[in-house]
Order: C-alpha cells, then sequence, then structure tokens
C-alpha cells in the first residue's frame, strides 16, 4: 500500500471511522468484472422468478456483469400464498419476487429489464440476445429460467380453481388441508406414486380415474388401501371456499372434496430451446431440457435452472438452489 494511501487510512482512523468504512470511503465505486470484453454482459438470464433471480444474486455479489429478461408471469402466480421456503414460509410469492427485486438493485452489476426474449444467436463468448423491444443484447454466458407453463383441460371451472382448489404439490400447500378429504386427478400410472405420497397428510382420499384405464392390480392396491376410485370423466369443477371444491361427472353423482391435486401436463413457456437444438427428455408431465451436474445444457456456455430444467418434484426451494448452482457454475467458468 503506498504511503499516502497508509497516511489517509490512520488519519480516518484517529477520527473513529471503522477500518472497514475507511477502505469503503477510499473506494466508493468498486469496480465491474468483465475486463476481457468490456462491451459485453458476463450473463443474460431469460427469466426472472426465483430461478432466474438467485443466478443473478451470485453473479452479482461476484461483480459480474448481468442482465435478467423477464415478463413477469411466474408459473405459481395463482398460489396466495407460498408454503415450505425457509425464511418466508406462508408468504405471497409475488411479494418475495418483489423483495428480491428490491435486494438486487443494491448490485451495480444487476440491470433488471421487462422484456421478452425473441432470439438467441452466437456461441460461448458470443452470445446474442433479440428482445421483444428490438434491443440486441451480448453475452458470454447465458441461463434459461424461463419456466413452464401448466396446460389446463377444457374443464369449466378448472382455469379458475388452479392455485386455489387444485393445486399440485403437497409440499407446497397440504400442512393446511391436513387430514382433510382429499381428491386425486389420475393422470397415468406415476400417480400410484402421489397416492403413496399423500397418507403422511390425511387417510381420507379419493381417486378420480376422468377417463383413464387404471390397471386391475392397481384397483385392488388401492382398494386396500382403502382409497375409493370414482370412473368417469370430470366434465366441471366447481369452487367453495378457500379451498374446497365440488367434482361434477359425466356418470354418477358429484363428489365433494376439501381439496383436489391435479397433474396436467406443462410446456415450456418460450421455444428458445427448440431454437438451439438444446436436448431435452420428456417425462410424464412434460418435456424438460437435460443439464449435466454443472447445470450446464448440451450447449457450451448455456445453463439451464427451475422447472425448466427440473423433472422432479418443483418448488420455489428447488428452483432457488437450482439458479443459485446455475449462476455459480456460469461464474466458474469465465475463470482464467
Amino acid at each position: 500500500m503506498q504511503r499516502r494511501t497508509l497516511l489517509k487510512l490512520a488519519v480516518i482512523s484517529v477520527i473513529g471511522v471503522p477500518p472497514a468504512e475507511a477502505a469503503a470511503q477510499l473506494n466508493p465505486s468498486p469496480s465491474i468484472r468483465n475486463t476481457e470484453f468490456p462491451n459485453m454482459n458476463d450473463v443474460i438470464i431469460i427469466g426472472g422468478s426465483f430461478a432466474g433471480l438467485a443466478a443473478a444474486l451470485q453473479l452479482g455479489r461476484a461483480r459480474r456483469k448481468v442482465i435478467v429478461l423477464d415478463t413477469g408471469l411466474q408459473r405459481n402466480r395463482f398460489a396466495g400464498r407460498s408454503h415450505g421456503v425457509l425464511g418466508h414460509d406462508d408468504k405471497p410469492p409475488s411479494a418475495i419476487l418483489t423483495e428480491a427485486r428490491q435486494q438486487l438493485t443494491r448490485y451495480p452489476a444487476i440491470r433488471l429489464v421487462n422484456a421478452r426474449a425473441d432470439s438467441i444467436s452466437g456461441t460461448i463468448d458470443n452470445f446474442s440476445v433479440l428482445t421483444g423491444d428490438g434491443e440486441s443484447l451480448g453475452a458470454r454466458r447465458l441461463i434459461l429460467s424461463y419456466g413452464v407453463v401448466d396446460q389446463m383441460p377444457d374443464v369449466p371451472g378448472y382455469a379458475e380453481s388452479w392455485g386455489t382448489s387444485i393445486i399440485p404439490c403437497p409440499y407446497c400447500d397440504g400442512f393446511e388441508v391436513a387430514g382433510q378429504h382429499w381428491g386425486l386427478v389420475w393422470s397415468g400410472p406415476q400417480s400410484m406414486n402421489q397416492v403413496r405420497l399423500f397418507h403422511d397428510w390425511t387417510d381420507r382420499l379419493t381417486v378420480f380415474a376422468d377417463g383413464h384405464e387404471i390397471s386391475s392390480d392397481i384397483r385392488a392396491d388401492l382398494a386396500g388401501r382403502n382409497v375409493p376410485v370414482v370412473d368417469g370423466r370430470i366434465t366441471e369443477i366447481a369452487r367453495h371456499g378457500s379451498h374446497g371444491a365440488t367434482i361434477k361427472l359425466d356418470t354418477g353423482p358429484d363428489v365433494a372434496v376439501d381439496i383436489l391435486f391435479a397433474h396436467p401436463r406443462n410446456k415450456p413457456s418460450a421455444s428458445l430451446h427448440e431454437a438451439l437444438g438444446l436436448a431435452t427428455a420428456d417425462t410424464p408431465l412434460g418435456v424438460v431440457l437435460k443439464v449435466d451436474e454443472r447445470r450446464e445444457t448440451s450447449m457450451l456456455g448455456i445453463y439451464a435452472a427451475g422447472d425448466l430444467a427440473n423433472p422432479g418434484i418443483p418448488s420455489v426451494t428447488t428452483a432457488t438452489w437450482q439458479g443459485a448452482m446455475a449462476g455459480i457454475f456460469a461464474q466458474q467458468s469465465m475463470l482464467r
């Protein structure tokens, strides 16, 4: 350290300013990284919900230049409360995201942009993203976190009840309705896993076949668990109370439940991965991007996180840690 700097620190220390604050006064504007490509962003994150913002936080703290593109249509916007999120349990998801965006404003390297990404071109260290506003942005790395959209069946009341009377995740909402009468819309053999899982929350469960073939051995298993099966197709869902629903069928009487679990197929909310030719995997509920242990897709320099690349149980918690890991690994891939 130069003599003049040492003298200045000594003077500041004498007048009672702590050393950490003294250093900050000497360096009020810390430099931003990306000295190799000064006119490029380090990372563009496409999708600014929980995964995207978690990635941005890690990168911003590493002083990497980041742009987050987002349209404000997160998947769980229909839910009144978000549960099982450490430190934020029982908060509205929109409130958690608003707080997260506010916290990111303290990092000068992060830029949040309300815009859609229309196309991606280029390769590692030289990607170009064209936004819906006609702006062309460059970056060395990309993180895709634009999530998925649930495909609602054409059943009256279904879409209107989604997130309140109809939910997909017992970890997210099961505690609030534990011990009550649950319904499960059968979606295939994988639904048997849900039946086993639900017993930690309730012993009162009804399965709605909704036109699906349920094999005799599965029906025998369900009967042994005291789980009745209601055949026929669902023709309407009438919501009542905060969670309850009445299921109307094309055969037989209506059935009332306190909560209905369903797992409609979903699809990525954008097609950018298709244009890039990224590898995907088919799951019982839809298509997800394939990533390696570093969250990198089949194309070098492009990472993915959140529901877009999660074949397991989706949740705010998993989206957040996946986003954080994508941000960390993207940053580490740029080290010299």
